[in-house]
């Protein structure tokens, strides 16, 4: 069952691109921006991160914390952070056991063929770890994430 707006998320969130545990209760009396995206450096994915780079200050200033979830590794989300000065945490969700618990692990299709994959979606949740808002994959602008997430 995915989560729900209103679901309180789960309290293990996983483990950084420098091996440290990751729990919900790391952002107690924040807002946690939590997103879901399919590969490091593609050029989607790299827009969205850079996007939300770029509006780090003020999504802080508005009480948000930042933090990606991607199926890539430790090593990958490094490289990442490096080459795009990125100010927050990445998450290596290898075996897509949170983004399975988010619902944003599902068959996609392309040019027809059907597979696995990660639906671009962020989490918006609140101080006391309760979803207050879902950015879906059809409405995620890219290049213009950081202030979606201020405008909700």
């Amino acid at each position: 069952m995915a989560i729900q707006i209103g679901d309180k998320a789960p309290g293990i969130l996983g483990y950084d691109q420098n091996g440290n545990r990751i729990k919900l209760s790391d952002f107690k009396g924040k807002k946690l921006a939590l997103y879901f995206y399919p590969k490091d450096n593609t050029s989607g994915c790299t827009a969205e991160a850079c996007s939300l780079r770029d509006g780090y200050g003020d999504l802080q200033k508005a009480g948000y914390e930042v933090l990606g979830v991607s199926k890539d590794s430790a090593a990958s989300h490094r490289r990442f952070i490096e080459q795009h000065n990125l100010p927050f945490n990445l998450i290596v969700d290898m075996e897509s056991r949170l983004q399975e618990q988010f619902g944003v692990w599902a068959e996609k299709s392309m040019y027809g063929r059907k597979y696995m994959g990660t639906l671009r979606t962020t989490f918006l949740i609140d101080e006391n770890g309760m979803v207050e808002n879902i950015i879906g994959p059809k409405e995620v602008n890219t290049k213009d994430h950081a202030n979606q997430i201020l405008k909700k």
